[in-house]
C-alpha cells in the first residue's frame, strides 16, 4: 500500500465541503499522501457526497482498474457504496496506510449498442424506459435464444451491488455482491393474449449473455439510463449486456459487510 500516496478527490465545489475536507487534507498530508489535480495522476479517488457522488466519480474517471476508489458521505446520506463519513478521518488515512487492508470488489455490466457501435460500463444499471408517454416493444433473448417478447414501460439490468438501487423500488430482490451474476427487472409490464412476459425478475449466471432488440413501432428513441445518467441515442436497435472480467476496487471497512450497510441504509 506504501506505493498508493497520490489521492483525487471527486466532490462538487462547495466551500462548506471544503471547509470539512480540510482536516482531512492535513492528516493525509503529514502521513505522505499528496493531492493530485488530474485524476489520471491519482492511484486513489475519493469521491465525497454519498452513492450518487461515487457512481459519477466512477463514470467520469473512466472505471479505472488501476487504483482504489473510496467513498465519503455525510452521516444523513445514503452510503452503500461509502464506508466513511466525514467524521472517520483519522480511520481512514489509519486504513489506507495499512499493508493488510482488506479490498472489497464491485461488479460491472458490460453494455453494448448497435452491435458495439457504443459501448459503456454500468456500476449499478442500466434501464431502458420509453421516452414517451406509451409503452414499448423489445425481443429479449438470453445466451442468443429467445426468450420473450416484453411490452411495458421499460426494463432494468442491475448488478449484484446495484440490485438496492433502482431494481429495488421496482420490486427487484436484493442480491449478495458475492453472487457472480445480475438481475433483470421489470417495469410496468403489459400481459394480456397477445403479449406475454415472466412477470418477476430473474436473476442471470455472471457467463450468461443478454440481448434486447428494440421492436420500431415508432416509439423507437428509448432513454438508456447508466447509473444516474440518461443517455438519449437515437435508433437504437440492440443492446447486448454481460458481467464485465473487470472490477471496482474499494477499501473494505472491517465489521461493514454488504448486508450491513443493507440493514443500516433499510430496516
Amino acid at each position: 500500500m506504501d506505493t498508493r500516496k497520490n489521492i483525487y478527490l471527486f466532490y462538487a465545489k462547495d466551500r462548506t465541503v471544503e471547509e470539512k475536507l480540510r482536516p482531512f487534507i492535513q492528516i493525509a498530508e503529514e502521513n505522505g499522501f499528496k493531492f493530485v489535480k488530474n485524476s489520471m495522476d491519482a492511484n486513489i479517488i475519493i469521491s465525497v457526497g454519498g452513492d450518487g457522488a461515487f457512481l459519477q466519480a466512477v463514470r467520469q474517471t473512466g472505471f479505472r482498474q488501476d487504483c482504489l476508489y473510496m467513498g465519503i458521505k455525510n452521516e444523513d446520506e445514503a452510503g452503500l457504496y461509502c464506508d466513511f463519513d466525514l467524521n472517520s478521518f483519522d480511520e481512514m488515512v489509519h486504513i489506507m496506510m495499512n499493508e493488510d487492508l482488506e479490498v472489497r470488489r464491485f461488479p460491472i455490466l458490460n453494455v453494448s449498442v448497435n452491435n458495439n457501435e457504443s459501448q459503456f460500463y454500468c456500476l449499478n444499471e442500466l434501464s431502458i424506459r420509453s421516452s414517451i408517454i406509451k409503452s414499448f416493444v423489445l425481443d429479449v433473448f438470453i445466451d442468443h435464444q429467445f426468450f420473450e417478447t416484453f411490452r411495458g414501460d421499460g426494463l432494468i439490468v442491475s448488478t449484484p451491488t446495484g440490485s438496492t438501487g433502482y431494481n429495488k423500488s421496482s420490486n427487484g430482490a436484493v442480491m449478495d455482491p458475492k453472487l457472480q451474476g445480475f438481475q433483470v427487472t421489470e417495469l410496468a409490464s403489459l400481459n394480456n393474449n397477445r403479449y406475454r412476459t415472466l412477470g418477476s425478475s430473474f436473476i442471470l449466471s455472471g457467463d450468461r449473455t443478454l440481448r434486447f432488440e428494440i421492436i420500431q413501432d415508432g416509439n423507437d428513441y428509448p432513454i438508456i439510463g447508466l447509473d444516474n445518467e440518461a443517455y438519449s441515442i437515437r435508433n437504437i436497435k440492440t443492446l447486448d449486456m454481460s458481467l464485465s472480467k473487470k472490477h471496482i476496487k474499494t477499501i473494505k471497512l472491517k465489521n461493514n459487510t454488504f448486508w450491513d450497510r443493507v440493514k443500516r441504509t433499510f430496516l
